[in-house]
C-alpha cells in the first residue's frame, strides 16, 4: 500500500507505507535529504501546516513541503527548540540537583526555566562555562529522539528523577485532555519525550535530526519567572539565549542588539528631555515639555487629516457603568485587562478603549441613511490593566492616548470607507517615509457572530484590498474577536517588524448596542462599524520613531527644531530677539543662553540633535543675520533673519503640514 503525498509546485509524490519525512526528502533528491531539518504538513492550503520530525511517518494524502536552514522563521524556531534542550542538558551536566521545568524557542531566541538547588544563584558570569558544555553536546551531534510513551511510565520516569515540575505537566495535560471545557474530548493515553545525548525532556516536539544543526548560539540573559507566571508559586531562574545557522547570522544579530541598545527609546527619551517614568504611576509616562511637543504634533497632525477626511471629533467619559461594557463583550473577554472602580453601589470599568463608548454615543440620537456615513475621531485617554512584567518603555503602558476613530455607515458604503480608512493610512505614514506591508486577518477560534457575518466581512475586506491593487498576506485565525482587520506593518531601520495601524469591521457591536438608522425604505437598519486608528496608540508610534530615526526625527516633529546660540553674553538680547522673530505655531526654537562657550554650546545641541543651530556674534548682529549650521552638516553660512525663517517655514510646510492628494499614495 502506498502514501501519496502533494508537494509545493503541486506534483504528486508517491512513497512507501510508513515512509517518513526523511524518505520523502531522499526521494525528492540526496542533496534535499542532507539539507532537510523537518517537513511541514497539512490537509488543505487553507489549513496551517504542521512542523513534524523527519523521523515521524506521514499521512496519506497531505500537502508536504520540506524545512531546510533556508526556510527562514520555521528552521529558525526548530535550531531554537533545540539549542533550549542542548541548555538544559548542559545545565545539568554541571549543576547536581538542578529541576527543569520548560523551555520553548521565542522571537529572538530561545530560553529554559531551572529551580536550582539552595544557594546557587546563577549569573551572567556562569555563561562561558555552561556554554562551553553546550558546544560539547553540538559537537557530538546528538540526535533527537522521539519516543510517544503511556502516560502512567512517563509520570513515574520523572518522580523517580525528583522533576515535580515535568510531573505537574503531565498531570495538567491528562487533565485538559478530560476536559471538554479545555477543548479535550477523550483520556490522554500517551506523551511524548525527546532525548539527546543523556537528556531527556516532555516535549511535544518538533527537533531538527541532530544537535549539529545548531550552528551558532549566544547566552544572553538571566532572569527571574514565576513557574506558570503565578506569583503564588516558585520563582525559577531563566536563561536566556538565541541561535542562528552560522556565526555570521549570530554576529549579525549580536550587532543589531548593540545598535537597538544605543537607539533604545528609553534611554534616548532620558537623554533627549521627552520624558520620565516613576513608581509613582507604573506604566505610565511623565512627558516633558520638548517630548509633549512632539505628543501633541501628531495629534495636531491626527486633527487636521481627520477633518480633511469628514471626521468630527467627540469626546466621551472616563468610566463607564458596567452594564456598558457587558453590551459590548468586553466584560467577558477584557476584564482583567481594566481598571475597575466601585461608585456607590455601581460597578464601574475604567475605558481601556473607546469603541464602546462611540457606539452608545451614536445611539444617543436617531439617523437617517442621508447622515451616514458618520465618521467619529477622538484622541482620547485609555487605560488598561497591564502585567508590571511586561511594561515597556512607551511600548507596553497602561495609560496612553489612542488616535481612535469609528465610523458608522450602510452596508453599501463599507467598501468605500474601508479604502479610505487605507487611503488615510498611506498618506500619514509618507510623512514618515515608512513603506507599509498589509496583512489581512481573519476569523479567530473565539469569537461572535454567525459564519454568514464572518463571510461577509471577511469578502468585504478581501474585495476592497483586491480592488485596490493592494498586495497582502493572510494571518488566518488572528482576526479582532467581532470582526477580521487589516493591519499595517513597517520595518525600522534595524529590520525589526512593527504593526502600526489597523482597520476592523464591526457587524457584532452594532447589534449588541441595537443601533439603527432610517432607511430609504423607512424602516430600521443596523449600521456597519468600521475601527480604524494610524497610529496605534502616540505613545508606542512615538516609541517605535525614536528607535527607528535613532532619536533624530524629521524636522517637524524635532524636539527643538531650532537653538540660537550666543557667542557670548553680551549677544544674548540680539540672540532672544532672533528667538523671538521665529516663534510660530509649528516651530519649537530654544535659545541657549549659558555662560558657556560656542564650542560646548554647538556640542551641547548636537548631542541633543536639534536640526540647526543658529550662531550669532558681532556679524550676525550688525546685519541682522544668523550663522547657520546642520545637525550632521556642519556650517551653511549666514543669512539674513527673515531669510531663515521663510527656509524653516517652507521645510515644515512642504515635510508634514501640506495635505498629500490621493495620488500620491505610497504602499
Amino acid at each position: 500500500m502506498a502514501v501519496t503525498v502533494t508537494l509545493p509546485d503541486g506534483k504528486a509524490l508517491e512513497l512507501p507505507d510508513g515512509a517518513t519525512g526523511a524518505d520523502a526528502a531522499a526521494a525528492i533528491g540526496p542533496g534535499l535529504a542532507r539539507a532537510a531539518l523537518a517537513v511541514a504538513i497539512g490537509a488543505s492550503p487553507e489549513d496551517a501546516a504542521e512542523v513534524r520530525d523527519l523521523a515521524r511517518t506521514l499521512p496519506d494524502g497531505a500537502l508536504l513541503s520540506v524545512i531546510t536552514s533556508k526556510s527562514g522563521d520555521q528552521a529558525l524556531q526548530l535550531i531554537r527548540h533545540d539549542a533550549a534542550h542542548v541548555l538544559a542538558a548542559a545545565v545539568m551536566d554541571l549543576y547536581e540537583g538542578v529541576k527543569i521545568s520548560i523551555g520553548p524557542p521565542i522571537a529572538e531566541g530561545f530560553y529554559y526555566d531551572f529551580e536550582f538547588p539552595p544557594g546557587t544563584v546563577i549569573s551572567e558570569a556562569d555563561f562561558p562555562k555552561i556554554e562551553e558544555r553546550m558546544r560539547a553536546h553540538i559537537k557530538a551531534a546528538e540526535r533527537f529522539e522521539r519516543q510517544d510513551v503511556p502516560v502512567a511510565e512517563a509520570r513515574e520516569r520523572f518522580v523517580a528523577e525528583d522533576q515535580d515540575y515535568k510531573v505537574e505537566l503531565i498531570d495538567d495535560l491528562v487533565s485538559a485532555a478530560s476536559d471538554p471545557a479545555r477543548g479535550g474530548d477523550s483520556p490522554l493515553e500517551t506523551v511524548s519525550l525527546y532525548t539527546n545525548g543523556p537528556f531527556t525532556d516532555l516535549c511535544r516536539g518538533p527537533h531538527a535530526p541532530s544537535t549539529a544543526r545548531v550552528g551558532a548560539f549566544r547566552l544572553s540573559s538571566v532572569a527571574g519567572a514565576y513557574w506558570r507566571g503565578d506569583s503564588t508559586r516558585t520563582m525559577l531562574t531563566r536563561i536566556y539565549g538565541t541561535a542562528f545557522f552560522s556565526k555570521t547570522e549570530l554576529a549579525e544579530h549580536l550587532e543589531r542588539i548593540e545598535q537597538a541598545k544605543a537607539r533604545d527609546h528609553r534611554k534616548l527619551g532620558r537623554e533627549l528631555g521627552l520624558f520620565t517614568f516613576s513608581e509613582v504611576s507604573p506604566g505610565a509616562a511623565f512627558w516633558l515639555p520638548a517630548g509633549t511637543g512632539i505628543f501633541n504634533a501628531l495629534v495636531r497632525l491626527s486633527r487636521q487629516m481627520g477633518a480633511e477626511r469628514g471626521y468630527s471629533e467627540v469626546k466621551t467619559p472616563q468610566i463607564f457603568d458596567s452594564e456598558l461594557w457587558k453590551t459590548s463583550g468586553h466584560w467577558g473577554k477584557y476584564r482583567q485587562n481594566m481598571f475597575t472602580v466601585q461608585v456607590e453601589d455601581r460597578e464601574m470599568g475604567v475605558k481601556p478603549m473607546n469603541c464602546p463608548g462611540h457606539a452608545h454615543l451614536f445611539g444617543s440620537s436617531r439617523h437617517s441613511y442621508r447622515d451616514l456615513p458618520i465618521r467619529y475621531f477622538e484622541p482620547g485617554l485609555l487605560h488598561r490593566n497591564e502585567a508590571s512584567g511586561v511594561l515597556h518603555g512607551l511600548l507596553r503602558v497602561r495609560h496612553f492616548a489612542q488616535d481612535d476613530g469609528h465610523i458608522f455607515c450602510t452596508e453599501e458604503q463599507v467598501e468605500d470607507e474601508v479604502g479610505g480608512c487605507l487611503q488615510m493610512a498611506f498618506d500619514t505614514y509618507a510623512l514618515f517615509g515608512f513603506e507599509i506591508s498589509i496583512e489581512l486577518s481573519t476569523r479567530p477560534e473565539q469569537r461572535v457572530g454567525s459564519d454568514e457575518m464572518w463571510d461577509r466581512a471577511e469578502a468585504k475586506l478581501t474585495r476592497t484590498l483586491e480592488e485596490l491593487g493592494l498586495d497582502y498576506e493572510l494571518n488566518v485565525g488572528d482576526g479582532a474577536f467581532y470582526g477580521p482587520k487589516i493591519d499595517m506593518h513597517m520595518t525600522d531601520s534595524l529590520g525589526r517588524s512593527w504593526q502600526l495601524g489597523t482597520v476592523q469591521l464591526d457587524y457584532s457591536m452594532p447589534a449588541r448596542f441595537e443601533l439603527s438608522y432610517t432607511g430609504a425604505d423607512n424602516q430600521e437598519h443596523t449600521p456597519v462599524m468600521i475601527h480604524r486608528a494610524m497610529f496605534g496608540s502616540y505613545e508606542r508610534f512615538i516609541g517605535i520613531m525614536i528607535e527607528h530615526y535613532a532619536g533624530e526625527l524629521p524636522l517637524w516633529l524635532a524636539p527643538v527644531q531650532t537653538i540660537v546660540l550666543p557667542v557670548s553674553d553680551r549677544f544674548n538680547e540680539y540672540a532672544a530677539s532672533v528667538r523671538d522673530s521665529l516663534r510660530g505655531e509649528e516651530t519649537r526654537i530654544e535659545l541657549d543662553d549659558r555662560s558657556e562657550s560656542i564650542g560646548r554650546k554647538i556640542r551641547d545641541a548636537e548631542l541633543r540633535k536639534v536640526p540647526y543651530m543658529l550662531v550669532v556674534g558681532d556679524r550676525e548682529q550688525g546685519e541682522g543675520t544668523v550663522a547657520v549650521r546642520e545637525h550632521h552638516g556642519g556650517d551653511q553660512g549666514s543669512v539674513p533673519v527673515q531669510e531663515f525663517a521663510e527656509r524653516l517655514d517652507g521645510e515644515l510646510y512642504s515635510s508634514a503640514l501640506k495635505p498629500r492628494k490621493s495620488s500620491e499614495r505610497r504602499v
